[in-house]
């Protein structure tokens, strides 16, 4: 999706639907895709810089503790 969203028909949206998905999983799903596409061009033309290890590890015992929600 990220790299081919124009070519993506409606052959492709049936296979979701035959393994299961309805439409609130697919619309969920781009979206995620979208968002994450957005974020990573955003984080590399800007310069942020990624987080340490020891800061995923941190971030990881938070989520674990608290929930990923705030």
């Amino acid at each position: 999706m990220n790299r081919h969203s124009a070519e993506i028909a409606p052959a492709d949206i049936e296979s979701l639907y035959e393994a299961g998905w309805d439409d609130a999983a697919i619309y969920y799903a781009i979206t995620v895709c979208a968002l994450f596409n957005f974020y990573n061009r955003w984080v590399d033309a800007s310069g942020v810089h990624a987080m340490s290890d020891e800061t995923h590890r941190q971030n990881a015992k938070r989520s674990v503790a608290a929930g990923y929600v705030r």
